[in-house]
């Protein structure tokens, strides 16, 4: 080794050691007769001291790489900010390893860098600390899921990354193949079927953190490529796989973050959608949505009365918004993401009387009617949205988390974990931008076709499929999915039924999964799975709502590696060997 130390470890009990550091040069500072450098690796920085008797003292630039070597002092002016803080080192030897021009940015925790500039610099920016405490987070993560599901009795197994493209879910990224003119790979989207299979081959826990591939539109917590944890046990039931991954989820609280995380509480889908607007709720706090329609009506109010649905939700202490904040929050639910047509509001004041913006058309009892099914109190403010059903639903779920956020309710340092359960096992497509054109105008699958139907539910496959209740279950944390899976078909029959509801005929079937259908004759076991999305967990536990900065070589939000220009064009020999034709 170059080095005997790193320049995070020396303290006070090292006092005349002599030692030697390897390191950049985080910044030099003259004063008097002394120059002093900062040294950074990894592992942290320490001060190193560099006196008059020291040749070549002056002109180490920023980011270049030293050698050095000298004895371990006490500093005389300490700084409590670093951990080496008590402690510098007295220069006796100085070997420049390598220069270095001047970087694009400041090598700090506060960077004068932005996303673009450091994404194209990105091996700069990993010598960031707190890009390196990220990845060093997610090192823990990764070693404590491995360490958790290997005392559960899992083994690892790799599954293939060049698989068959499958028409099912969102688009391939394809890979042409030069001995097989004319064919594709796809890169996989997930390990579905291989699990599977590795369950029909008797190997009964299965996990990978495995890197997966979705050509979708992207934004904060998506990438092109993503990681999972994707696991899958045999002769198992749902209450099984949800006991087994609550115990991963809190042993990660508990080892990483040190929190305890308690028992974990479950909804159902139809439940998450009514009280909250969505299928991933964040319930750090309440706020529920509440149907109003009911007491609205019949006042000869037209945008009531007309609507679909009337929503309101209750915001806590917020009744001394300003008409001002009330303006600017009625322009934020018109903008075309959230899609409301306006806002009403209602304040309970202090004194217990109310104020509406629609006071025209409802009186103070009418108001009244509207806090108690509310359930407001004094100093409370009612928001009411009114529309179409899926969209105020929507819309409403948005302006609540909203109010979350402004309120100070959505704290990143409080975790509240939740089951949704029962989803619905089927979705009729009109056209979704993530989806093939092929598949609209019919039955999806809300998780995917290998997902199996609450067993008192099978027979409304035949009759109303949309009314199917899936053995699906999601694990939500502050709002995000973090894990998703189901208890699989394990059944030829069923599976074949399923794949004709998805507008598969026999043929289409075999030709796409005949391999899982014929796997399914050699004694298939009941099993089921759940994969936990990585990337996310990691941005969770580090309070950011970006997955770029736990990702070592992240994609920008055109799905470009901007480091290497990637995706780039190949030459036309390369093409001719493929077998794939150009207007080249």
């Amino acid at each position: 080794m170059l080095r005997t130390h790193t320049c995070g470890e020396l303290r006070i009990a090292d006092i005349n050691k002599t030692v030697t550091l390897c390191g950049w040069v985080q910044k030099t500072r003259l004063m008097g007769g002394l120059t002093f450098i900062d040294l950074r690796d990894r592992y942290g920085i320490t001060q190193l001291m560099i006196s008059d008797s020291v040749s070549d003292k002056e002109g180490y630039a920023r980011e270049c790489v030293l050698k050095v070597t000298g004895i371990v002092i006490e500093r005389e002016s300490k700084n409590k900010n670093l951990e080496t803080g008590d402690i510098e080192i007295k220069l006796q030897h100085i070997e420049v390893l390598n220069t270095s021009i001047t970087p694009p940015f400041t090598i700090e925790d506060e960077t004068d860098g932005g996303d673009e500039l450091r994404m194209k610099y990105r091996y700069l920016d990993l010598r960031r600390n707190v890009v390196r405490k990220n990845l060093e987070l997610r090192h823990r993560l990764a070693i404590e899921t491995r360490n958790y599901l290997d005392k559960q009795q899992f083994i690892e197994v790799e599954t293939p990354v060049l698989i068959k493209s499958t028409p099912e879910g969102a688009r391939d990224f394809v890979v042409p193949s030069r001995m097989n003119a004319g064919q594709f790979y796809a890169l996989p989207q997930s390990p579905q079927t291989f699990k599977q299979l590795l369950m029909v081959s008797g190997f009964d826990r299965y996990y990978q953190i495995v890197k997966c591939f979705r050509d979708e539109d992207l934004r904060a917590d998506r990438q092109p490529e993503f990681t999972q944890i994707d696991c899958e046990m045999s002769f198992i039931e749902q209450e099984d796989i949800l006991q087994t991954f609550e115990g991963l989820t809190k042993h990660l609280f508990k080892v990483v973050k040190g929190i305890d995380i308690p028992k974990i509480p479950r909804m159902t889908y139809a439940n998450a959608m009514k009280y909250y607007g969505n299928d991933k709720p964040d319930i750090r706090f309440e706020m529920k949505l509440v149907d109003l329609k009911a007491t609205t009506s019949g006042k000869n109010f037209k945008v009531f009365d007309d609507a679909e649905t009337v929503i309101a939700i209750c915001a806590k202490g917020a009744a001394d918004y300003t008409r001002k904040q009330l303006d600017e929050l009625t322009e934020w639910v018109k903008r075309p993401q959230i899609g409301a047509t306006g806002l009403v509001y209602a304040r309970v004041n202090t004194d217990g009387t109310l104020k509406s913006s629609v006071d025209k058309f409802y009186n103070e009892d009418d108001l009244k009617n509207w806090a108690q099914v509310c359930e407001a109190q004094k100093g409370d403010l009612i928001l009411v949205l009114a529309g179409s059903e899926d969209k105020i639903r929507k819309a409403a779920s948005e302006l609540r988390l909203e109010m979350g956020n402004r309120l100070g309710l959505r704290d990143k340092t409080k975790f509240s974990c939740l089951w949704v359960v029962d989803f619905p096992l089927l979705e009729w497509n009109e056209g979704d931008p993530n989806l093939l054109a092929s598949l609209a105008g019919r039955w999806h699958a809300k998780h995917h076709p290998f997902t199996s139907p609450k067993p008192e539910d099978i027979e409304l496959l035949k009759t109303n499929p949309g009314n199917v209740r899936a053995n699906a279950y999601d694990l939500v944390i502050n709002g995000v999915e973090i894990g998703g899976g189901s208890i699989r078909i394990h059944n030829k029959e069923l599976q074949a039924q399923m794949f004709k509801i998805l507008g598969f005929d026999t043929e289409e079937a075999q030709k796409q999964f005949g391999f899982l259908m014929n796997a399914f004759e050699y004694g298939a076991p009941p099993h089921g799975g759940i994969a936990f999305g990585f990337d996310r967990l990691c941005s969770l536990f580090g309070g950011a709502d970006s997955i770029r900065d736990f990702i070592a070589f992240p994609k920008n939000n055109s799905g470009r590696d901007v480091m290497i220009d990637a995706p780039s064009e190949i030459s036309l020999e390369q093409l001719n060997e493929l077998a794939i034709k150009t207007t080249i």
